[in-house]
């Protein structure tokens, strides 16, 4: 459900942040749930307003005219056109501006977030309210843009305000037990979403039993997990997420430069550490004990060749 307003507002702001897999990625394609964290040290800021001629884009990646926008930015054009089109101005003119921290193609949920982002500040400039499930479906549009056919965990988490459990497209908050307290380790490999997801299913194909029963694991370890999340258990947690890992690669989805921070995550304290994301490059995510030991855990895989570090905490909630 959706309404417009009377007329057009001088410019709005969208606003969407990161995101990571605690655990569930590749296997929530499948039907399987997932949990995923907000990162809220990452995020994007979009400004739409109208413009008197064909409107302009301001970016990191490009400045200049929309209609001679490049081709990587495609998915953000979706977004904008998808956005005027709900409101009913497929034609309008904007001039739009991006500001993000969230680094492109690392599993962190970028192309969702400038998306979402994007979309909230095109319809606010067009006088435009949407519901959450008209914005999610719109963000969804621009997703399969980026991925082709995208389960809606992105979409879903990069607006979410707490931990999520996703499951065959629903959400539901996740109750926290108590501060946990994680670290964000970018490989400084671009992540290959499309093609890890090709390949676990071509592996699916070729191998349906073994394939299965990775994913129905996944989908178990999901399930135990949120118990533990709920109640803080902090080793349990990173017991499932090293198993995680080890599914994950057994699906094909890791690489050498994952697994590289992994480990040294692992001889640095962590109680966990996988891949977070598409795999094949990207991001790892590893638990911390708490925040004195995240910021020690945070300078081991810097010094072990993280080409960046975030620390996030996902807060205690009933």
């Amino acid at each position: 459900m959706a309404t417009h307003g009377s007329a057009a507002e001088p410019g709005a702001t969208g606003r969407a942040g990161a995101k990571a897999i605690l655990l569930g990625e590749h296997a929530v394609v499948y039907g399987r749930p997932a949990i995923a964290i907000p990162v809220r040290a990452l995020g994007v800021e979009a400004h739409a307003r109208p413009a008197d001629d064909r409107g302009h884009l301001s970016s990191t990646l490009y400045h200049g005219p929309i209609a001679q926008a490049p081709d990587r930015l495609g998915v953000t054009l979706t977004a904008m056109r998808a956005a005027l089109a709900a409101a009913g101005r497929p034609g309008a003119a904007l001039d739009i501006a991006i500001e993000s921290s969230i680094p492109a193609e690392r599993g962190l949920g970028s192309s969702a977030a400038v998306s979402a982002a994007v979309i909230e500040a095109v319809l606010g400039a067009c006088g435009f309210a949407a519901d959450d499930e008209t914005m999610h479906e719109l963000i969804q549009t621009a997703e399969r843009a980026a991925h082709g056919a995208p389960s809606g965990l992105d979409a879903r988490t990069v607006r979410a305000r707490q931990a999520v459990w996703f499951d065959r497209g629903r959400i539901e908050p996740v109750s926290v037990g108590d501060d946990l307290v994680f670290v964000i380790a970018d490989t400084g490999v671009r992540g290959r979403t499309r093609e890890a997801v090709a390949a676990v299913a071509h592996r699916r194909e070729e191998d349906p039993r073994g394939v299965e029963s990775a994913l129905d694991e996944l989908g178990e370890l999901a399930t135990a997990l949120r118990r533990d999340v709920s109640t803080a258990d902090r080793e349990a947690i990173g017991s499932a997420m090293n198993r995680a890992h080890e599914l994950l690669n057994g699906l094909g989805v890791g690489d050498a430069a994952l697994d590289h921070l992994v480990h040294a995550a692992m001889a640095g304290g962590a109680l966990g550490a996988k891949l977070t994301g598409g795999g094949r490059g990207g991001c790892v995510l590893a638990l911390a004990r708490d925040t004195a030991s995240a910021e020690e855990l945070g300078g081991r895989l810097t010094r072990a060749g993280a080409a960046a570090v975030w620390t996030t905490t996902v807060e205690g909630v009933a």
